[in-house]
C-alpha cells in the first residue's frame, strides 16, 4: 500500500489522500476537494483511480466528487447514513474496502463531528488510519455542524483510544501548530508537545509530519484525561468542577474550552 498525502494550500488546510495499490496501480481518493491536484497526481503517477471515500457529508471532503467522477468513473463510498448525492456504496462498521490485489482497509462508524463519520483502518503490518475529521494532529474536530461532544467523547476512549500505538495518522485537515498551543494552554508542563511545536511551525506541509497513535497519546490533550495538569487548569477556569472529574467530564469540558479558543 503506498499513501500519497496531497496539500491543497487552500484556506481549509485540507489535506487529500490517495491510497495507491502498487500490485494494480489502482487507487482510492480520500475527499479530494481538490480534484485537480488529485487528477494530476495520480495521472503522473500512471495511477488510476476507481473509488473515492467521503469521510463525511461536509463540503470541504465531497467538492471534488463529481469532477473525479467525471474524469475516472470511480464508484463513491461514505457512511451509509451521509447525505452525499450518488453514493455507490454506503459504508457501515467493519465493511472492508478493496484497493487493487492487495490492499484492504476496515471501515469504523466514528461519530462525533458529524453522526455519520468514516474513518478507514489499513490491514497493513503498520496500520494507518485515514481520520477525516474526527481526529487531528494534537486536536479533535469540532462538534457543531451536525456532531456531537458526547459521541466523539465515546469515539476517542471506546475506539481510536484502543487502536495499535504505531497506527499512522492521515487526517483530513493541518491543524498541528494550532492545537499544540492549545495543548500547551492546558497542559503547560507538557514537553513533549512543547518540543513538537517547536518542529513543526515551519514545517513544509507538502511532507508533513505523520504522527502516530502513540504520539497523539502524549501531545494531544483530547486523549490526555486522565493528566493531573490538565484536570488542575479546567478547575481554575470552571470553579464549580468537582473535585474528582471522569475522564468524560474533562474531554467535554476541553471540548468546549477548544471551541472559541
Amino acid at each position: 500500500m503506498h499513501v500519497e498525502q496531497i496539500w491543497t494550500g487552500n484556506a481549509y488546510r485540507n489535506f487529500n489522500y490517495l491510497i495507491v495499490c502498487e500490485d494494480s496501480g489502482e487507487a482510492l481518493a480520500v475527499d479530494p476537494l481538490d480534484h485537480e491536484k488529485c487528477l494530476a497526481v495520480s495521472k503522473r503517477n500512471g495511477w488510476q483511480i476507481t473509488q473515492i471515500l467521503n469521510t463525511h457529508e461536509h463540503f470541504d471532503h465531497t467538492g471534488g466528487n463529481e469532477a473525479v467522477i467525471k474524469a475516472t468513473k470511480a464508484k463513491l463510498l461514505a457512511h451509509s447514513n451521509a447525505r452525499i448525492e450518488g453514493i455507490d456504496r454506503g459504508l457501515g462498521v467493519g465493511d472492508v474496502v478493496k484497493i487493487g490485489t492487495s490492499v484492504e482497509l476496515e471501515a469504523l462508524d466514528t461519530p462525533g463531528h458529524t453522526m455519520s463519520h468514516i474513518c478507514l483502518l489499513s490491514h497493513t503490518d503498520q496500520p494507518a488510519l485515514f481520520c477525516g475529521d474526527t481526529l487531528f494532529n494534537a486536536g479533535a474536530g469540532n462538534c457543531h455542524n451536525g456532531g456531537h461532544p458526547e459521541e466523539m467523547y465515546d469515539t476517542f476512549v471506546n475506539q481510536l483510544a484502543n487502536l495499535p500505538n504505531s497506527t499512522l495518522i492521515y487526517p483530513g485537515h493541518d491543524y498541528i501548530a494550532n492545537n499544540l498551543e492549545f495543548t500547551l494552554d492546558r497542559e503547560p508542563d507538557n514537553v513533549k508537545a512543547l518540543k513538537l511545536l517547536d518542529s513543526v511551525k515551519d514545517q513544509d506541509t507538502s511532507r508533513p509530519l505523520v504522527s502516530t497513535l502513540g504520539l497523539e497519546k502524549e501531545i494531544n490533550t483530547f486523549f490526555r484525561l486522565h493528566s493531573e495538569t490538565v484536570k488542575e487548569m479546567l478547575r481554575q477556569r470552571f470553579p464549580n468542577l468537582p473535585a474528582k472529574l471522569t475522564g468524560k467530564e474533562v474531554f467535554l469540558k476541553l471540548r468546549e474550552l477548544r471551541n472559541s479558543w
